[in-house]
């Protein structure tokens, strides 16, 4: 990487106290150590103690590409297997203070350049996440495990695309029927000889139920995967489209964690 233009010191003290919340302390001092960073702060706090040993690598090497170095060793994606969502947190953090200086940490541990931000309004907007979206909303375990991937990146376009997929998928598992679309709805939802039932099927009512809920799907997999797969990514409405979409696939999921085989 070329040599990074100093930090602000307001931001060098920003980025300290978020990384001094990242680890213990013997993690930092290992991670100064094999960085080759000397730690003669006489400090005990951590942030305090990356905020002063940060500011000296700038003042000896002329630039911030220590602390860089530093970033990505010690918010290396493998040491929070697991744990994805405190690391895609720390990153967000992080990448809204390097925002102000074009650089944008990415998830697989590597730089980006991009456009300097010139307010906190615009850095927080870039790494606004579809997660803050989702507060409020109960996501289901089996939308994130067919698209977590694509959520960490940002990619909402693909994420919905997985997901759907993904909830096909899953009546697939459930039911053995080996169908897709509409056609594996109807063999799986059938009210008359149905594979899968969300209720009893007793009474008219919950017939009814169970039909709406099988047009639910048709429906979803019709306005989801379809124009997905064949219209251009640009023409998609991003983030607040797949925020609802994932939100009804969540709500399909759940439905079928009520669903039991018939026998049929």
């Amino acid at each position: 990487m070329a040599v990074i233009s100093p930090f602000p010191e307001g931001h060098v003290e920003a980025l300290a106290k978020v990384l001094g919340d990242c680890g213990s302390g013997s993690d930092i001092s290992r991670v100064l150590l094999d960085r080759g960073l000397s730690d003669n702060s006489g400090q005990s706090t951590k942030w305090r103690r990356l905020y002063w040993v940060f500011l000296d690598a700038q003042r000896k090497h002329g630039g911030a590409n220590r602390i860089l170095d530093f970033i990505r060793s010690f918010l290396i994606p493998a040491r929070f297997v697991g744990r994805n969502d405190e690391f895609e947190a720390r990153r967000q953090q992080l990448n809204t203070i390097l925002a102000f200086s074009g650089l944008e940490y990415q998830p697989d541990g590597r730089y980006r350049k991009c456009s300097a931000a010139q307010t906190l309004d615009e850095a927080e907007k870039r790494v606004r996440t579809i997660r803050m979206k989702f507060q409020g909303r109960r996501i289901h375990a089996e939308v994130l495990k067919y698209c977590r991937p694509e959520l960490l990146q940002d990619n909402y376009f693909h994420a919905v695309f997985e997901a759907a997929k993904g909830l096909a998928q899953r009546i697939r598992d459930m039911s053995g029927v080996q169908a897709d679309g509409a056609s594996l709805v109807d063999k799986v939802f059938s009210i008359d000889r149905p594979v899968l039932a969300i209720n009893s099927l007793r009474t008219e009512t919950e017939k009814s139920e169970h039909k709406g809920f099988a047009s639910l799907l048709k429906g979803c997999f019709a306005a989801v995967r379809n124009p997905l797969a064949h219209e251009p990514k640009i023409l998609w409405h991003g983030e607040d489209d797949a925020a609802d979409y994932l939100s009804l696939i969540s709500l399909l999921h759940r439905k079928l964690d009520e669903s039991v085989r018939t026998g049929n």
